[in-house]
C-alpha cells in the first residue's frame, strides 16, 4: 500500500468507528479505539497474512486485541479490509449481536480470542506462537495489540519473561502508548522508570515509533518480522482520541456516548456536510 492508501484506510476506519458508535446508541471506548487506527491500518493493510475468503486458513497470521475494550477500532479495521461484512459490523452492541463491547472468540468471524480482563493477550499469544514453532510454521507470526495502561498488570511481565526465555521470535507485541488510562494519566513509566528499558531488560527487541506515522510503522513491522532469536515489541506513541479535535488527549472520551449533537459536530469538523 502507498502512503495515500494508508491515509485513506485510516480515515475510513475512523469514520466507521464514529458512525457505528453513534448508531449503536451505547457508550463505547472511543479514545483508545481512535488512537490505534493508524497502527491497524498498516498492520491489516501491509503486514498480516490472511485470506478474506477463508478466515480460518492454517496459513494465516494471528492478531490478538489485548486491550479488548477498544474493540470497535478492531472491528472497524476488519470491516475496512474485508474480513467482516457490513451486515455483521453494523450489529455492534445491538441485541442478539456477536459483537459486544469486548471481543468474544469466533473464528468464523475472524476473532481469534476473547478478552475481558486486561493483561491476558500477551500470554495467550505466546502460547499460540509457541504452538506454531512446534509445528515448524516459521512462516506464521502472532501480533498482540496492547495498551500502555495494561502494562501495569503483572501477567504482562510474566509472559514477557517467558517469551524471551523461549526465544519466541515469531511474536510481536505492539503497545499503544497514548499515555492515558481509565483513571487518568499513566505515570507508571514516566520519570525514573524508562518503558523501553523495561522491555529490553526482559530480553525483547525494542522499537520506538510515532504511532501515527505510516511509513515509520511499516518499517518497524518489517524490522520486527525479520528479527531473529528474541521477540519484538513496538512502542507506538499515539494520541488518545486521534482524529477528532475535542477527543484528542481528553480522557472524558475514554468511554462515552456520541449524541446526535456530538455526531453532527464531528461531521462538520471532518467536512462531511460540504
Amino acid at each position: 500500500m502507498t502512503e495515500h492508501s494508508f491515509i485513506e484506510s485510516s480515515n475510513n476506519i475512523r469514520h466507521k468507528i464514529i458512525e457505528t458508535a453513534f448508531q449503536c446508541g451505547e457508550s463505547s471506548h472511543l479514545g483508545g479505539a481512535l488512537s490505534m487506527v493508524d497502527i491497524l491500518s498498516v498492520l491489516f493493510g501491509n503486514v498480516l497474512k490472511y485470506d478474506t475468503s477463508n478466515l480460518t486458513s492454517p496459513d494465516r497470521d494471528i492478531f490478538i486485541l489485548s486491550k479488548g475494550h477498544c474493540v470497535l477500532g478492531y472491528y472497524a479495521a476488519m470491516n475496512c479490509f474485508g474480513l467482516m461484512s457490513n451486515e455483521v459490523f453494523e450489529t455492534f452492541q445491538k441485541d442478539g449481536s456477536h459483537l459486544i463491547a469486548h471481543p468474544i472468540k469466533n473464528l468464523e468471524l475472524g476473532i481469534e480470542s476473547s478478552n475481558g480482563s486486561l493483561g491476558q493477550g500477551l500470554s495467550f499469544g505466546l502460547g499460540m506462537a509457541l504452538g506454531m514453532r512446534l509445528d515448524n510454521r516459521t512462516d506464521r507470526s502472532v501480533y498482540i495489540m496492547m495498551g500502555d495502561g495494561e502494562c501495569n498488570e503483572g501477567s504482562v511481565w510474566e509472559s514477557a519473561a517467558s517469551a524471551a526465555e523461549f526465544n519466541v521470535d515469531n511474536l510481536v507485541a505492539i503497545v499503544d502508548v497514548n499515555g492515558l488510562r481509565n483513571d487518568g494519566v499513566n505515570n507508571t513509566y514516566n520519570g525514573v522508570i524508562d518503558f523501553k528499558n523495561i522491555w529490553r531488560s526482559f530480553g525483547w527487541h525494542v522499537l520506538e515509533v510515532d504511532g501515527h506515522d505510516h511509513a515509520a510503522l511499516l518499517s518497524a513491522f518489517n524490522e520486527a518480522e525479520s528479527h531473529e532469536k528474541n521477540p519484538s515489541v513496538i512502542l507506538a506513541k499515539t494520541i488518545k482520541g486521534r482524529g477528532v479535535s475535542f477527543m484528542e488527549d481528553n480522557n472524558d472520551w475514554h468511554h462515552n456516548r456520541i449524541t446526535a449533537k456530538t455526531y453532527e459536530q464531528i461531521l462538520e469538523e471532518w467536512g462531511c456536510h460540504d
